[in-house]
């Protein structure tokens, strides 16, 4: 095996910016691209090799034919022939809605899927761009319900301004919006689904208001208040810094000028490295060179035992793994 390229998958959206296609250095014009599913399983959207001798064949397919060699031992064991994690850019031009999504034992329950915990990392944001996180105030069930029913929701969830680096983990169950000029990447659970809660009233092009999911999202609901939603952590250069870790994924962010090596003999499982600033070269232990730039993602198979680092100038990446 070998370090894996996806083609992008573009989502045009009610909500989509502009940011996305350049952000990537892509030649295409789709107007209002609102997400980029850089490396999914999810049915009917699934990404495809862009390189190499496997070039052409889906996620579903690679983890088919090589399993533990690409996912790792205990991974196979526990998803099979899903892959565990979505990642994906996203450009908000518009507030997104307000929304929930739902535990992995509601999600089995009532949809035979993994539930959905996700992390936000602010690659860009306008000025004054914001992103919702939990509730800011106690409230019951039933005031959640009469809220979203006057349009006061907003009221009592926390609203923070955001600026590049900022870090949210959103467990399943907890309320959250993406507000107008937030560029963030996110990495999830394997899981499409997403319970509308509040939109605004907005229409489409039709004059039709999306569907909400009120009720569903009440019970998938974590009405806990906390007194802080953001991750924090020390930005600290040429050394891994953690950010998120859950049973789902551990992310953590590179900020470079120098080369780094990183060992993953001991690691059972692919590693995703997701480019956000400038660019880099990455050599595994096969002598396998990848170059990378903002905007790409890169994907190392489990047999992965080592890689080397090499910035060209100054960049910046996320890895994950599960």
């Amino acid at each position: 095996m070998y370090p894996l390229k996806f083609e992008p998958i573009l989502k045009q959206t009610l909500w989509g910016g502009d940011k996305i296609i350049s952000f990537k250095h892509l030649s295409n014009e789709l107007p209002g691209v609102g997400e980029s599913w850089e490396l999914s399983g999810v049915e009917n959207s699934e990404s495809i090799v862009a390189n190499g001798s496997d070039k052409g064949l889906s996620l579903s397919e690679m983890v088919r034919k090589y399993r533990e060699e690409l996912v790792g031992e205990a991974n196979y064991a526990h998803f099979g022939n899903q892959f565990p994690l979505l990642i994906k850019f996203i450009d908000a031009k518009q507030d997104l809605s307000i929304q929930v999504h739902p535990s992995d034992d509601l999600a089995k329950r009532r949809h035979h899927s993994m539930g959905k915990t996700e992390m936000w990392y602010v690659v860009g944001a306008d000025e004054g761009a914001k992103l919702r996180s939990g509730f800011s105030e106690q409230i019951t069930p039933k005031e959640y319900k009469d809220r979203v029913y006057n349009n006061t929701i907003t009221d009592v969830l926390q609203e923070y301004e955001i600026h590049p680096g900022d870090v949210f983990f959103l467990p399943a169950g907890r309320i959250h919006s993406i507000g107008a000029g937030a560029f963030i990447a996110e990495i999830q659970q394997t899981s499409d689904i997403t319970y509308r809660i509040y939109d605004f009233n907005r229409t489409d092009a039709f004059g039709k208001q999306r569907e909400l999911h009120t009720d569903l999202a009440r019970e998938a609901i974590n009405f806990e208040v906390l007194d802080d939603y953001r991750t924090k952590y020390d930005a600290v250069k040429n050394e891994p810094v953690e950010l998120v870790a859950c049973p789902y994924f551990t992310t953590s962010v590179y900020d470079m000028t120098e080369e780094i090596a990183c060992d993953y003999s001991e690691l059972d499982s692919f590693v995703i490295f997701i480019c956000l600033e400038g660019k880099c070269s990455i050599v595994d232990d096969a002598q396998n060179e990848v170059e990378l730039c903002a905007g790409e993602t890169l994907l190392f198979p489990a047999s992965t035992q080592d890689v080397t680092i090499t910035p060209n100038g100054m960049v910046k990446l996320l890895e994950t793994y599960v």
